[in-house]
């Protein structure tokens, strides 16, 4: 059985060094998916919601959110992150958001990928939720996870 890398030999939570590691550059993607009633997505493409352009707050606060995950996430490795982009994919009844990052450093980026795909929803629900009270946020996962 694997052992966690987060707890020492006590079982005590420490956060794992990572000095001796090379950087190198590494590349998360993760996603969520926003399920809504058709009509939020029709008002969403007209962009005729009462809190108006949903997509672009939702965008800004999914690369806010990813830039201080060390901030949010005990022990996790504050990164200097190289890019970071949310998209989305509007379809009949839901939202697909997904937030690619990226850096040059000894730790991986999925934290980030993970942090930004979940507040871009939280975002997304927040400014929905005047109009639909049905939704709900499922499917956040890593999707990709690459070392160059």
């Amino acid at each position: 059985m694997k052992t966690f890398s987060h707890l020492d030999g006590r079982g005590a939570a420490h956060m794992v060094n990572v000095g001796a590691k090379p950087a190198q550059r590494r590349r998360a993607t993760a996603e969520a998916t926003l399920i809504c009633q058709p009509a939020t997505i029709r008002a969403l493409r007209r962009k005729a919601l009462p809190k108006g352009d949903v997509l672009t707050v939702a965008q800004i606060a999914g690369i806010q959110a990813a830039k201080r995950t060390a901030e949010l996430i005990p022990l996790c490795h504050p990164l200097a992150l190289c890019h970071v982009a949310i998209n989305f994919k509007v379809l009949r009844d839901r939202v697909r958001l997904e937030c690619v990052t990226e850096t040059q450093a000894s730790t991986g980026v999925e934290m980030e990928a993970l942090t930004g795909a979940s507040v871009a929803a939280l975002a997304l629900y927040d400014m929905c939720k005047a109009v639909d009270q049905t939704m709900r946020i499922t499917a956040v996962r890593v999707t990709k996870k690459v070392k160059a």
